[in-house]
């Protein structure tokens, strides 16, 4: 039996993690804590993107404080009974010789629904009566559009956060250690390249090692691009069955054969379904899709994950994508990457995020760094029809900028219609001030009425006072 890289080769002590020093040293100095009595935070909370180290430090932990581990993960039920059953229990229970337990709780994140009905305010009573430390892992540690899901405010005051980050040297050093390990040699340019595809996720990347190098001895960068490129061949050869192809069963017996899982088989067709299809093709298609979507859902909502829910689903989005052409699909269409369509997307709300920014600070007199942690409130203002306007012409929002608070399409009706009312806004102030700029100068208007002129003339401090800024709101 085959053992994965991942597994084979994770730390069993803190000292044995690479980067992520400060976390690491933040997570054991409350540890220490834990040695010496109950510190004020009993839990602590590890957050980052996924594949980055999390779950292991908790283990590491244990095993440097001499601690046993009880952990619950994202397979587990998670109702309030089964957390206080198991959690709670452990974390009155005395260990043998008194030996302290680490309670994990992976994926904390995900508690949500009525799957885990109550399964939040288990948790903060078992914090609150725990005699054992507690580690919960998510990849969100705040969540502004759903604050029962923020982790930071639903444990206010029971918790200490510590951030976890990709380090991208860091993954480079374990790739060397673990080729070091399988007796394999290797160009450096090789283990950089499956570093760079690994965009910081370090599971990814062992595991992308492990598919390139094991049963070799020497590894090339040759050799990745090479296992790269036959990865994309095999998924375009099953696009085009699916695309263009009417054969249902031979489409199918296509996607078996695919080293992709249903869940990213389905990410595939649903980037170049309309790249492919007409209009009326690709509704019926995403219409197979989202049935398709629906079984994938059930492989993990038991205790165990359920596999065979895989082999329904990967019959609706194949089956399903087939048989909703109207018409044959001849032409040549490059397909494309999900995740090359996620990385364009996320380049470019990165760049939308910092031209906000410095908008924000520009209008604020704020610097760039504390001008982004506004960005948050200004999607709240936004999305307030009272503020939308003026927020929008005030720090003179575009349509892609406004998009990207109000979280939609810049083609969509209510992002088009606030940026016309903005620039309207824009104009008519512009107009007023050209007015009372020429008045001042006497170019513009005849002479007032003498009960007009004995009327007290405010003073440009009293008109500033009448005008709202975007923080008398």
């Amino acid at each position: 039996m085959t053992i994965e890289w991942a597994e084979k080769y994770r730390p069993k002590s803190l000292k044995e993690i690479v980067g992520n020093n400060a976390a690491i040293k933040e997570l054991h100095e409350w540890a220490v804590q834990w040695e010496s009595g109950n510190p004020k935070e009993r839990a602590v909370i590890l957050y980052g993107r996924a594949g980055i180290g999390k779950t292991s430090a908790a283990h590491a932990l244990a095993y440097t404080m001499n601690w046993s581990a009880i952990e619950l993960n994202a397979s587990d039920k998670r109702t309030a009974d089964i957390i206080q059953k198991i959690a709670g229990s452990a974390s009155q229970m005395q260990s043998f010789k008194d030996r302290k337990r680490l309670i994990i709780l992976d994926e904390a994140d995900n508690i949500h629904g009525t799957y885990d009905k109550g399964g939040m305010q288990a948790i903060k009573e078992v914090i609150k009566n725990t005699r054992h430390p507690i580690i919960l892992i998510a990849n969100e540690y705040r969540n502004y559009k759903n604050r029962s899901r923020d982790l930071s405010m639903v444990f206010k005051g029971l918790h200490k956060p510590i951030s976890f980050r990709a380090v991208s040297t860091s993954i480079i050093r374990v790739l060397k250690r673990i080729c070091e390990k399988e007796g394999i040699d290797y160009e450096m340019d090789a283990l950089e390249k499956i570093e760079s595809r690994a965009n910081g996720d370090l599971r990814s990347a062992i595991n992308d090692l492990q598919a390139i190098g094991q049963g070799r001895t020497y590894i090339s960068v040759e050799d990745v691009i090479t296992a790269s490129r036959d990865s994309k061949v095999q998924v375009f050869n099953a696009l085009k069955k699916v695309f263009k192809g009417t054969d249902i069963k031979s489409a199918l017996n296509e996607t078996y054969l695919l080293d992709e899982t249903p869940e990213d088989f389905i990410l595939w067709i649903d980037a170049n379904l309309p790249k492919q299809y007409s209009i009326e093709d690709t509704s019926t298609g995403y219409n197979y899709l989202s049935k398709a979507d629906i079984f994938l859902g059930r492989v993990h909502k038991q205790p165990q994950p359920n596999y065979r829910m895989w082999r329904y689903a990967s019959a609706l989005m194949t089956c399903g994508t087939v048989v909703a052409k109207s018409q044959k699909y001849s032409d040549f269409v490059k397909y494309v990457s999900p995740w090359q369509i996620k990385s364009e997307k996320e380049k470019f709300d990165k760049k939308i995020r910092n031209s906000i920014a410095k908008k924000i600070g520009k209008h604020c007199i704020v610097s760039l760094e504390y001008a982004r942690t506004l960005i948050p409130f200004f999607k709240i203002l936004i999305k307030n029809k009272k503020y939308s306007v003026n927020i929008s012409a005030e720090i003179n929002l575009d349509l892609d900028e406004i998009a990207f608070l109000m979280e939609s399409k810049s083609s969509s009706k209510k992002v088009q219609k606030l940026y016309k009312s903005a620039q309207e806004l824009i104009e008519k102030e512009k107009e007023k001030k050209q007015s009372v700029d020429l008045n001042r100068e006497g170019k513009v208007g005849e002479p007032k009425a003498t009960n007009e002129r004995s009327k007290p003339v405010k003073s440009d401090k009293e008109n500033q006072k009448t005008q709202k800024s975007l923080f008398d709101f």
